[in-house]
């Protein structure tokens, strides 16, 4: 067997928030999704009324799932847990809703959640993510140098972002970015600059900031070859979100079709996983 790519779509960058006020169903929208040739979603994982309601919509799809949450102590994680054991997901993805400021206050969360984790048999990565326990950059290295297993989910825009590294970026925060990827099992795919969280990828004068997240998610998809197995499969989730992430016009709609650019970061994205075959 060969590793294999699968590339997911956000159920909440599904989300329109157009001034005409018109919202797609979810039977719509998951509808999109399959016929569009996606391989799972990513959604909530935080209410079983949700997740039964999900479950009905993606049977017969064969889409799969990526469980998202929030906790904010550790039995808070049990939940997810429960529902991805009733309804299965590739992985959950965990966001610690919780800031503290020295890491020795995050360790008993982490090494809890893990623990968790292990015990259900499924897979629970760690969002980098702004507003969480994971929102500055050197703060996640320093929970990596405590834990150095940690698995991470990347969303390396909120990074960029945060630390409005100085473009070109200087090998110094590639390096540091680097550390971040050789922990990461999964990914989120938004691209973002250094004063923006979500810019658009088909804006021409945007593509050095295109290619810079190419040359990460290269770097990241090559050292997840390297340590996983020959059979597993590497999750990427298009999470091009709705506004206020997507920069608005005048009119207060998205200045771009963030459906279309989702369709071309997928395709980008497979051209990248089969240069680093």
């Amino acid at each position: 067997m060969t590793q294999r790519l699968l590339i997911f779509q956000s159920l909440w960058a599904m989300e329109r928030r157009h001034t005409d006020g018109f919202e797609r169903t979810l039977d719509q929208n998951i509808a999109m999704i399959s016929e569009a040739g996606f391989d799972g979603i990513s959604a909530h994982y935080t209410n079983r009324g949700d997740v039964v309601a999900l479950d009905e919509a993606i049977r017969g799809t064969g889409l799969k799932i990526e469980g998202v949450c929030f906790p904010r102590s550790v039995d808070d994680l049990r939940l997810p847990l429960e529902l991805a054991a009733e309804f299965p997901v590739s992985h959950i993805n965990l966001q610690p809703d919780i800031r503290p400021r020295r890491v020795d206050a995050c360790l008993p969360l982490l090494d809890g959640w893990m623990r968790l984790a292990e015990d259900a048999g499924i897979p629970v990565f760690i969002e980098t993510h702004r507003d969480r326990m994971t929102a500055d950059l050197f703060f996640t290295l320093d929970l990596l140098d405590q834990r150095p297993d940690l698995p991470l989910l990347a969303d390396l825009s909120h990074f960029l972002v945060g630390r409005e590294f100085a473009f070109p970026v200087d090998e110094e925060n590639h390096a540091l970015i680097r550390r971040i990827l050789e922990n990461a099992h999964a990914f989120h795919g938004r691209i973002a600059s250094r004063e923006q969280v979500q810019i658009e990828i088909s804006f021409p004068h945007h593509r050095p900031w295109v290619d810079l997240f190419l040359e990460w998610w290269e770097y990241g998809f090559r050292h997840w070859r390297s340590r996983a197995a020959e059979d597993a499969e590497l999750i990427f989730t298009c999470e091009l979100g709705p506004k206020p992430y997507a920069i608005t016009g005048r009119d207060g709609n998205d200045s771009t079709d963030r459906w279309a650019e989702a369709l071309t970061l997928r395709q980008l994205v497979h051209k990248l996983w089969a240069a680093t075959a």
